[in-house]
C-alpha cells in the first residue's frame, strides 16, 4: 500500500464535533515533565457550519516558575590509578591531613565530616585520612573498616569525589587518600 500522490492529498479541518470529541478525550492527558500545556488551538470550521461565539475563558494565573532541583553528586569512585602514581610520585601535593588516632567512632566521624567541610572551604582538592592499621584485632581496626563506609554514606557525597588506600610513603593500608570536591557554583 503506497501513499497518494502529494497532489491528490488534501488537508482538510476538522468539524466542531470532532473538536469537541477530540477535547474530551484528552481532558485528562497531562504533559510531560518540564513542558508546559498549550491552550487548545482554534481551527477553522467547515464552510457548512455557522460560527458559535465563544465566550473567552477566563485567564488562568500563570505557574510559579520552580527552580530545578540540583541533581545529587555522583557516589564516590576509586581514586584513579594516574592520579594515584602521581601522589606516590610526589607530582601532585597532599593539601589537607587528618589523623584519627585515639578518636573513638562518633568523635572520628565528626571530625572527619568537620575536617573535609573546611578542607573543602579552603580549596584544598587532595587530602589524607589516617585511620590506622589496628594491629590489635585480626579484621584491622575499627576506624579502617568504618572511614570508608562514612566516605561513600550519602551525606559526604557533596564533599567526596573518590577515596583509595594511599600510598606506603603516605601511610600504606592505614592511610586513605581522599579527593575532595569543589564547592558548587565554583570554577
Amino acid at each position: 500500500m503506497s501513499d497518494p500522490p502529494r497532489e491528490s492529498r488534501r488537508s482538510r479541518f476538522l468539524s466542531r464535533e470532532e473538536i469537541e470529541l477530540w477535547n474530551k478525550v484528552t481532558a485528562d492527558v497531562r504533559p510531560s515533565r518540564g513542558r508546559r500545556r498549550r491552550p487548545p488551538e482554534e481551527q477553522p470550521i467547515e464552510a457548512g457550519e455557522p460560527k458559535k461565539a465563544a465566550a473567552a475563558p477566563p485567564p488562568t494565573p500563570a505557574p510559579a516558575e520552580k527552580k530545578p532541583r540540583p541533581r545529587p553528586a555522583a557516589p564516590p569512585a576509586e581514586i584513579d590509578h594516574r592520579t594515584r602514581t602521581k601522589l606516590r610520585r610526589g607530582r601532585l601535593e597532599v593539601e589537607a591531613k587528618l589523623d584519627l588516632h585515639g578518636l573513638r567512632q562518633a568523635e572520628a566521624q565528626t571530625a572527619l565530616y568537620d575536617f573535609l567541610r573546611r578542607a573543602q572551604a579552603a580549596g584544598a582538592r587532595m587530602a589524607i585520612v589516617v585511620t590506622g592499621k589496628g594491629v590489635r584485632s585480626e579484621e584491622g581496626g575499627v576506624l579502617r573498616r568504618l572511614v570508608p563506609l562514612w566516605l561513600s554514606a550519602p551525606a559526604m557525597r557533596d564533599l567526596v569525589v573518590g577515596f583509595g588506600e594511599a600510598a606506603r610513603n603516605h601511610g600504606g593500608e592505614g592511610a586513605l587518600y581522599v579527593q575532595i570536591r569543589r564547592p558548587r557554583g565554583a570554577k
